[in-house]
């Protein structure tokens, strides 16, 4: 495997647990009172899309903060 290879298949993995655990972490929220009687499924489509966006937002953040640690190091190296 070529580093670039190894570096697409970390992200992949961050992303998806990221957006895992976002997701896990938005069911703790108490939303029974925004949610109309029967719009159940769209509610849970929210949830999906809440938790890709945020999941996604975390991962790219912690990547790149994990990215630029390692370049810093050629600054005093």
């Amino acid at each position: 495997m070529t580093f670039i290879g190894i570096q697409s298949l970390i992200t992949i993995i961050s992303h998806i647990t990221f957006i895992l655990i976002t997701f896990w972490a938005l069911q703790g929220l108490r939303t029974d009172s925004l949610i109309k009687k029967y719009h159940i499924q769209q509610a849970k489509i929210l949830y999906i899309f809440l938790s890709i966006a945020i999941g996604y937002t975390v991962s790219s953040f912690f990547i790149d903060f994990i990215l630029s640690s390692q370049n810093l190091v050629q600054l005093f190296g």
